[in-house]
């Protein structure tokens, strides 16, 4: 499959909307990792993208984007700069905590679909 960097605009707006159904999935207080959710909609090496289509979304969207992270359970740095200081005020407010080097703890916090769950839980 290809990358969705590499799609035409229609595949890539599509890419997007799925990116976004999945991302409004994620309850309060738990994160799913950028790469998470490209692997689940089938393009795993789509993390970039998937960052791509959080960034593209404007105002008051439904999308629930501050429970996307990275792989290191950290907020990933944006424009504009206040965004990870946004983002991390509305994970506390959903009881995520994250510890002195502004980790979360992924063991504790992260969300699987309920058929993707992994077996080492």
């Amino acid at each position: 499959m290809q990358s969705p960097d590499h799609k035409s605009p229609q595949e890539s707006a599509n890419f997007y909307q799925r990116v976004y159904a999945l991302v409004r999935q994620v309850p309060r207080g738990k994160v799913v990792t950028y790469g998470q959710v490209a692997a689940l909609l089938g393009s795993p090496h789509a993390a970039r993208a998937v960052g791509y289509a959080l960034r593209a979304l404007r105002g008051a969207s439904d999308v629930p984007w501050h429970r996307v992270i990275n792989h290191r359970g950290q907020i990933s740095p944006r424009f504009p700069p206040e965004s990870p200081l946004l983002q991390r005020l509305r994970l506390e407010a959903e009881g995520v905590v994250f510890d002195l080097q502004g980790r979360i703890d992924l063991a504790r916090y992260r969300w699987w679909p309920p058929l993707q769950e992994p077996s080492s839980r």
